[in-house]
């Protein structure tokens, strides 16, 4: 569903990917891991055409999406939740679920759905964003994306710096999500959570892709994962 082939990317003059190669199948759950500074961002960024690759090719459902403006490639149905999460911080819950543009009227994630899987998010539906502890920001982040009718997902760190509970609460909306049928990019750091959701892993060093493997073989690869991740 997702290919990127042989992309390259700067920050500058800083060439940040240097040839990143991998494939995210329909469905699937795929993560992409490394330590920081790898390049792990920037690789969605570089998806979601909000940095600019200089030489390869990103295909999304058979199409070529490289070059192409963020609002082009998100009318597609590819959704990326950044880091730094992205809500509107002046709006209200309800206007953060309501803002985004739908693709269509058959959503298989409407208000009653997201409301069913994100609770607090009803509770606070008129606080603003602002108000939010980070938990219920991360869950109004992934909420709105997935309120656009999304295909496929981009995931930039969901779990950093949220207490154990709010960790499970994320793990069992993404095997939701697999269920709805969306396919699921996922940067992570926490391995251990990596391991709970994925079908299959990429790991990223130096701005090249040094591992690829099923979830299983991942699991029980402890060099691997020493030599990549420090685990």
């Amino acid at each position: 569903m997702l290919e990127l082939q042989n992309v390259h990317a700067f920050y500058g003059d800083s060439h940040i990917l240097k040839g990143i190669s991998f494939e995210a199948r329909k469905g699937e759950l795929a993560t992409l891991l490394g330590r920081n500074g790898a390049g792990k961002s920037t690789t969605l960024k570089s998806i979601m055409g909000i940095v600019a690759s200089r030489e390869g090719d990103i295909l999304f459902d058979n199409c070529s999406i490289l070059g192409m403006k963020p609002h082009r490639i998100a009318s597609m149905g590819l959704g990326y939740v950044p880091e730094e999460r992205g809500i509107f911080p002046s709006l209200s819950v309800y206007e953060n679920l309501n803002l985004p543009c739908k693709r269509n009227s058959r959503r298989l994630w409407d208000i009653e759905k997201i409301h069913s899987y994100f609770p607090i998010l009803k509770q606070r539906a008129h606080h603003k964003g602002s108000q939010l502890s980070g938990g219920e920001q991360q869950m109004l982040a992934i909420a709105r994306v997935l309120a656009m009718d999304t295909k496929f997902l981009l995931l930039d760190e969901p779990t950093e710096g949220l207490a154990p509970f709010l960790v499970g609460q994320i793990s069992t909306i993404l095997k939701e999500v697999k269920k709805s049928h969306i396919t699921v990019l996922l940067v992570e750091q926490n391995t251990r959570f990596a391991t709970e959701v994925a079908d299959t892993h990429h790991i990223i060093y130096e701005g090249k892709i040094a591992y690829q493997g099923s979830n299983k073989a991942f699991a029980g690869d402890k060099e691997i994962q020493t030599s990549y991740l420090g685990i």
